[in-house]
């Protein structure tokens, strides 16, 4: 069996035995990844309708799309953006820095827009080619907060909390 990267970061799981004098190296890169699975990356958009992340195997990739963070520039026009490959399930923290919407897929699922200047929270859920892209604050509940509907906004009452039990 050789080494797979069929994880959701794409991390290199190295064969049993395999890669004798790199093993260092290899670890050290696979760290590195994970790192930076926390951290902030960048994807320039091009001026086109259609784009794809794709997460990278090889583990001494320097993969910005690994970020947990993502910063979306450029673009010169409203885009689909394809995450890849369709079978990872993963968080994103989307930033959409350019002046369109952006339109986030994964295969024939839900999608999810995000408005240029707009950040959003995504999760792809890696069901394969029929995967979809989820807006993880849709329907959110949090005691406290005000919610906004239809460019309406009005307070959240609090019914009860842990301190009231």
């Amino acid at each position: 069996m050789a080494d797979t990267f069929s994880n959701d970061l794409r991390l290199r799981l190295q064969e049993s035995g395999s890669n004798s004098g790199q093993w260092g190296s290899l670890l050290n890169d696979t760290i590195t990844n994970i790192a930076s699975a926390f951290s902030l990356g960048s994807e320039a958009i091009p001026n086109a309708s259609t784009h794809t992340i794709t997460l990278a195997d090889d583990s001494s990739s320097q993969d910005e799309a690994r970020s947990l963070f993502l910063k979306c520039t450029g673009g010169g026009q409203a885009c689909t953006v394809t995450l890849a490959p369709n079978t990872v399930s993963k968080v994103w923290i989307i930033s959409n820095e350019t002046s369109f919407t952006l339109t986030f897929s994964a295969g024939s699922g839900a999608n999810v827009a995000v408005a240029a200047g707009a950040v959003k929270v995504i999760v792809t859920d890696g069901a394969g080619s029929g995967a979809a892209v989820v807006d993880v604050f849709t329907d959110l509940h949090v005691n406290g907060l005000t919610s906004e509907v239809d460019g309406n906004t009005a307070a959240l009452t609090v019914i009860s909390t842990d301190a009231d039990a």
